[in-house]
């Protein structure tokens, strides 16, 4: 089955999914509610796009890409269809603007090349309305025209288009814009996809905001302070702010600084004294600022310095004398994709967090705190664990109601989670029982522990306005020094929580041997 038709294949979430959990117990020394211990998203981010690419690629066959090539002249189109051919790309063709937005919904191209001047729907046209549809919006657009125009230029970049190349089109230039923009959408493609398939198990994202530059930054890496003053004059009509500096391995350590976020960098070449490519080569090959979009600005008779660049990962280019207008659009361009992806991210995060976190007391679940024990168990870590049971709810539940008794489990989730160490797990194990995972606890430890959760939940009622309600819990607690099987520790401790039960409630109850010959 083809990834990319549908969604994020459920093998390879799955997989995702589980390198997440593996993952989680690098977090655990941090307070579960007040600094996430699964913030540390990042360190699987690597991880990530590739599989999710390589998932949407699985069926392509030796093939790099699929390109989509619209010109209503046929010898034109064929030209251009042979020299990708040669290239081992994928290649479709459409002769006017209204085929080549069918076709791009049908077909799902990487990229498509639009020519300009066509009769009926021009290239202009055509692109607003793949960029205004959900299905093709994510679609690079490349413009290819005879018009060597820095107006029609602007107004392309302005109706969405990626790039523009001039008739002839330069073969080298071609593909080395093909390659770099192709790099972008298959970080996006992997992110897109999973933002569906997270939607598809039922969470949902928030609405997009509306689109606005206010506030952008932009690091400059040049010597030239003039320059400096017109791009950042430029810039400021879109309400970015531009930061100049001349030493690379100043720029190096501003963009090492997590306080400091940039949606671009831009690069103004030559370099005098140093490397040009440098920064591009070291931008990509970092994790953390692999996928920030990088410009240069270039002299013309440094083709050759800029298509170099694009094969190591830039993003795009403008020419000088610098046009403000075609600046802003490309920096709009590049923008937007960078905040685009970031929302896409976002989305994923929140997702992950929804998928381990009970909706009710914000809690972890079951899910997480049982893979979580597991991890820590195979690392032959000591555990406490204590299963705590909320005493007599159901009737309380009954005479309350249910909000009430929701009302309840939210205040004995707060109680727990504010006297736990901060590095152990508290999770809503199901309906009115909690589960607590204490790595490296001893015996005496984890029965102090119980005790003051037990005196925390019982000493104080519970606040419903209705009516000051006084709540106990029972706990039955066990060790991982008899069993390295969650299974068997998590029953061991419900076996001392009934019988925490048994004896009056109100109660800590360790696990015997007999409650371990059960379990």
């Amino acid at each position: 089955m083809r990834g990319r038709a549908g969604r994020y294949p459920w093998s390879i979430f799955l997989r995702d999914f589980g390198t997440y959990f593996a993952y989680g117990k690098n977090y655990a020394s941090l307070s579960p509610p007040k600094s996430r211990e699964f913030i540390g998203f990042s360190d699987i981010y690597s991880r990530f796009p590739a599989q999710g690419w390589r998932a949407a690629q699985g069926a392509r066959q030796g093939m790099t890409a699929r390109v989509l090539v619209v010109d209503d002249s046929l010898p034109n189109r064929k030209l251009l269809e042979a020299r990708l051919q040669d290239e081992y790309f994928e290649v479709a063709g459409a002769a006017s603007g209204a085929e080549a937005i069918t076709l791009a919904q049908r077909w799902s191209p990487d990229i498509i090349l639009l020519d300009v001047l066509m009769p009926g729907m021009d290239g202009f046209e055509a692109c607003r309305r793949l960029k205004a549809q959900l299905s093709t919006a994510h679609i690079p657009v490349v413009m290819v025209t005879s018009l060597n125009d820095q107006g029609e230029r602007v107004r392309g970049l302005d109706a969405g288009a990626d790039d523009f190349l001039v008739k002839p089109v330069d073969q080298a230039t071609l593909f080395a814009r093909l390659r770099a923009l192709l790099r972008v959408k298959q970080v996006l493609d992997a992110w897109r996809l999973r933002a569906e398939t997270v939607r598809d198990l039922g969470f949902e994202p928030p609405s997009a905001p509306p689109e606005d530059f206010e506030g952008a930054k932009v690091l400059l890496l040049s010597h030239d302070a003039s320059e400096a003053t017109t791009l950042s004059r430029a810039l400021q009509a879109d309400g970015m702010a531009l930061e100049q500096f001349s030493d690379e391995k100043l720029v190096w350590q501003k963009l090492q600084d997590p306080a400091a976020h940039y949606d671009l960098v831009l690069n103004s070449l030559p370099m005098p004294g140093g490397d040009p490519l440098r920064l591009a080569s070291r931008l990509r090959a970092e994790a953390e600022t692999r996928d920030l979009p990088l410009m240069l600005i270039a002299n013309a008779e440094q083709r050759e310095l800029v298509l170099r660049a694009f094969e190591l990962g830039a993003s795009d280019h403008v020419l000088r004398p610098i046009n403000e207008e075609e600046l802003r659009a490309r920096v709009r361009n590049q923008v937007r994709r960078r905040r685009y992806q970031l929302r896409l991210r976002a989305e994923f995060d929140r997702s992950l967090e929804l998928a381990v976190t009970d909706g009710l007391t914000g809690l972890r679940n079951r899910r997480y705190v049982v893979r979580h024990l597991e991890s820590l168990l195979r690392d032959g870590a000591a555990c406490g664990v204590l299963m705590i049971d909320v005493d007599r709810f159901k009737p309380l539940n009954d005479y309350y109601g249910h909000a009430a008794g929701d009302a309840a489990l939210r205040e004995v989730a707060a109680r727990l989670r504010e006297h736990v160490r901060a590095s152990d797990i508290v999770a809503r194990y199901g309906g009115e029982e909690f589960l607590v995972v204490m790595s490296g606890a001893g015996i005496e430890e984890t029965g102090v522990i119980a005790e003051r959760l037990r005196s925390a939940i019982g000493n104080s009622p519970i606040d419903l306005g209705q009516a000051k309600l006084p709540v106990t819990v029972s706990i039955g607690s066990a060790l991982s020094a008899v069993s390295a099987d969650a299974a068997a520790l998590i029953a061991a401790a419900d076996a001392a929580m009934y019988r925490a039960k048994s004896l009056g409630r109100n109660r800590v109850e360790a696990a015997t041997n007999q409650d371990w010959r059960l379990a």
